[in-house]
């Protein structure tokens, strides 16, 4: 069974029935190059902080993910936090210490003080009561599922559209290769007919004309790049079809799609109303390139 195709966008939440209150796990995830796994929680659940990276990794490859935990304390209306007046005092006593040696006027902002990390500091229950690493596994597990959920039913929706794109992709190829075979006569004649009239009145092999006319028609050949252009759609597709993490490998094979389009569209210039056609349908093939790149950095 193959795996689904995920965005790296979404949103879930999970509760689990807990001592005096509930606990309650949320799981956000947004668009980033690697895994970035940022945890917010009450430092009585420090100690379960590997088992979370663990539960996440095994569930998300890409993407900035968010998980917040909050659970009841014991004893309603219990002070939540005490103020480390130690670490106040040592830092107004540095902080006008400071302002003397400089000879400033400031004067400390308490406000900006107790912002400090350290500062203000969690009192009452310093350990997890019985029964927390059940309960908070319990409720990732489930905050993940629906996570994943969501993101696959996101990674669908952006399937169709990168399907549709990369269809107007190997159309336009197509179409080009049909064209490709008049363009190069056409390319040869006016090739010719220049050369005779830059010389007019030396005398020349007729056969080293059509010789040297052949090979500047064929550099401007589009055949191999409208060839590895179709290959690359094709890829496409299957890596889409095959579902999992698809994001890298989108990224390298549409940078390759890209770079054959810029060189046919180098290629194609003054063979008439064909290689106008050419020109025309390169420009929409890059267009469609552009939005499958675009919609595919939402991708895990």
């Amino acid at each position: 069974m193959k795996s689904p195709l995920r965005s790296m966008t979404g949103f879930a939440r999970a509760r689990r029935a807990f001592a005096d209150g509930e606990l309650v796990v949320s799981v956000k995830s947004v668009n980033h190059r690697g895994l970035d796994l940022a945890i917010q929680s009450s430092s009585m659940l420090d100690a379960f902080e590997g088992a979370i990276r663990t539960m996440v990794k095994a569930q998300v490859s890409r993407g900035h993910v968010e998980v917040r935990v909050s659970i009841p304390k014991n004893g309603a209306g219990s002070e939540t936090f005490s103020l480390n007046r130690e670490f106040l005092h040592a830092y107004l006593q540095a902080f006008r210490a400071e302002a003397m040696a400089h000879d400033l006027e400031n004067k400390p902002d308490l406000n900006a003080a107790l912002r400090i990390p350290g500062m203000m500091m969690e009192s009452g229950e310093s350990s997890a009561p019985e029964g927390t690493e059940e309960a908070l596994r319990e409720a990732l597990q489930r905050a993940l599922e629906e996570l994943n959920t969501f993101r696959a039913r996101e990674g669908a929706e952006i399937a169709k559209e990168l399907f549709t794109h990369n269809a107007q992709v190997a159309a336009a190829a197509r179409e080009m290769e049909q064209l490709r075979q008049g363009t190069q006569e056409s390319y040869q004649a006016r090739l010719t007919d220049r050369l005779r009239e830059i010389a007019k009145g030396i005398a020349i092999d007729p056969q080293r004309l059509a010789q040297e006319a052949a090979i500047l028609a064929d550099r401007s050949d589009i055949g191999e790049e409208l060839a590895r252009l179709r290959i690359h759609s094709g890829q496409l597709d299957q890596i889409l079809q095959a579902g999992g993490e698809v994001g890298k490998k989108l990224d390298f094979l549409l940078q390759e799609m890209n770079r054959e389009t810029n060189t046919i569209l180098s290629k194609t210039n003054g063979a008439g109303e064909a290689a106008l056609r050419i020109t025309e349908l390169g420009l929409r093939a890059k267009a469609a390139i552009e939005k499958v790149r675009e919609q595919s950095l939402n991708l895990e």
